[in-house]
């Protein structure tokens, strides 16, 4: 309904783990099967992984570097705080899994880290791998990230993807089994899909065992092929969210969507030099109490 917000996920996460939790990033150093000519090159039509990579996270850094580094920009106002490692840049689950798990467990090994958070893709859950993640789930809090971005596969076959929506849907399920937490990531805005394309996504993420969910605003950031595209008014299908109906969406979207489902994350702003369009000029914190407010007041009407 509108004026209810689904549970925020920090309240999930303390439920989860017993504690409150702020993500460290880290960059594992991974690649991705978009970019290394596995499945194609160039990567997805959107991507620019530095426009959310933080500046402590480098693969040149130990894990362990990482983390510590990351604990000392956070300690400075939450000195209590316990931490999640957040494996964001790339495909983190993409190559070797016993090179892959010796980096996971040197992040549990460090002081004050609860839980691991890691991002991949749907298409790179080998057997062997989704083994690894049922052992790690059996002794941590375990969440996998899936960039699933459209439930739509022309779309996906648009942005340079690579996989199917069918894909998303079956490694979904597998990780549940393995007593996962999932989340799923969407990007609202790409092109070709209308306002109620976007707003099915609600009902094709309620028919999944699926816990959390990020939601972002299609942004044209530097060094994507989108950018190059737009500067060349190549995109004639496109239509940029203004903040107001990009408000108006989450509304609705949020009473479709099943209310167990947490939705971590409404919008991402990556650094404004890096973007090309739109210029919100909203931190993601504006923007949620702004949907708050808006909820608040389409209650009280």
């Amino acid at each position: 309904m509108a004026g209810e917000m689904a549970l925020e996920y920090n309240e999930y996460i303390l439920s989860r783990v017993g504690c409150k939790v702020q993500k460290l990033s880290i960059n594992a150093g991974s690649n991705c099967p978009n970019r290394d000519g596995t499945i194609g090159i160039g990567g997805c039509a959107f991507c620019n992984n530095e426009s959310f990579n933080p500046s402590y996270c480098s693969p040149n850094k130990s894990i362990a570097q990482q983390i510590t580094e990351g604990k000392a920009f956070f300690r400075k106002k939450y000195p209590e705080m316990k931490y999640l490692a957040y494996f964001q840049s790339y495909t983190n689950t993409y190559g070797d899994t016993h090179q892959l798990v010796s980096k996971y467990e040197e992040a549990l090994s460090q002081e004050d880290v609860v839980g691991l958070v890691i991002g991949t893709r749907p298409d790179c859950l080998k057997d062997d791998m989704l083994e690894a993640l049922r052992l790690l789930a059996s002794r941590t809090y375990l969440c996998v990230e899936l960039g699933a971005e459209s439930i739509y596969d022309a779309t996906l076959r648009r942005i340079n993807r690579g996989h199917t929506w069918g894909v998303t849907q079956e490694s979904v399920c597998r990780l549940s089994e393995c007593g996962v937490d999932v989340g799923l990531h969407f990007i609202m805005g790409l092109p070709g899909e209308s306002v109620d394309m976007q707003l099915r996504v609600a009902d094709a993420v309620n028919a999944l065992p699926v816990q959390l969910v990020k939601l972002h605003q299609l942004q044209i950031v530097r060094g994507s092929l989108f950018a190059s595209q737009y500067e060349r008014e190549e995109l004639h299908d496109l239509r940029l969210w203004e903040v107001d109906e990009y408000i108006d969406f989450c509304v609705e979207f949020l009473s479709r969507l099943r209310n167990d489902i947490v939705v971590e994350r409404f919008t991402s702003q990556a650094p404004s030099d890096m973007v090309v369009a739109p210029r919100w000029g909203l931190k993601n914190y504006e923007f949620t109490n702004r949907l708050r407010n808006e909820m608040k007041r389409r209650d009280r009407s």
